[in-house]
């Protein structure tokens, strides 16, 4: 079974090797590591895509993370069979293939990217809120407070993460502004159910991928 485990350590030389080795003596199997994030104060945080056998339980891993001074265990859910950890490049070169559709292939590559559940585009059309595009697992704009907040969402200047609504079952969400060709105003949101929390490093390259990916269009 696959298993998506981020995890913090001490950001220095030896510690994401003592990692590889206490997740193997757990019994898994890693497929991919990739920095998420360096600090400030010396600690990096790191996802960790990794096979675990049936017969072994999740909590094989935690265990073995916390037996290393300084690593702490964020986050650990089942990953789709066959996954791979998709690089930011990768994303960008997707839609940068096809231009007229960049703001829809950003859409289609964010939740992989970014290991979220789904992502949407919202507009306001004639005064009405709209899904420009949409993942696949993206919710509806129904439900008490949606439209109220995806309003306040057009609104941002910025890259940032919005608190959950109930609606949406309380999912995380970043949510990053742009512009169309034409100059309409643009959000997109992403949503994780039950987490990890969105990093701030993590809502800067959605930011960033976000302008490229309106930059591509319009150009």
């Amino acid at each position: 079974m696959a298993f998506l485990l981020r995890v913090e350590l001490p950001d220095v030389p030896g510690s994401l090797g003592a990692l590889a080795s206490a997740l193997g003596g757990a019994g898994a199997d890693i497929e991919a590591i990739e920095i998420v994030e360096h600090r400030s104060d010396g600690v990096a945080v790191d996802d960790v895509l990794l096979e675990l056998p049936s017969r072994l339980m999740p909590d094989a891993l935690i265990t073995a993370c916390h037996q290393l001074d300084g690593v702490q265990v964020h986050w650990i859910s089942r990953y789709n069979a066959g996954a791979s950890l998709s690089m930011d490049l990768e994303a960008v070169e997707t839609f940068t293939q096809e231009p007229a559709k960049a703001l829809e292939h950003l859409v289609s590559v964010v939740p992989p990217t970014f290991r979220a559940d789904w992502a949407m585009l919202l507009v306001r059309v004639d005064g009405e809120l709209e899904t420009m595009h949409g993942s696949p697992a993206a919710p509806t704009l129904k439900g008490g407070g949606v439209v109220e907040a995806a309003t306040s969402w057009l609104a941002l200047r910025t890259s940032r993460t919005v608190p959950g609504l109930d609606a949406w079952d309380s999912t995380l969400l970043a949510a990053s502004p742009g512009r169309l060709r034409g100059g309409t105003k643009f959000v997109v949101v992403v949503g994780r159910h039950g987490g990890p929390e969105f990093l701030s490093s993590e809502v800067a390259r959605l930011g960033h991928m976000v302008s490229l990916a309106a930059g591509v269009q319009t150009s």
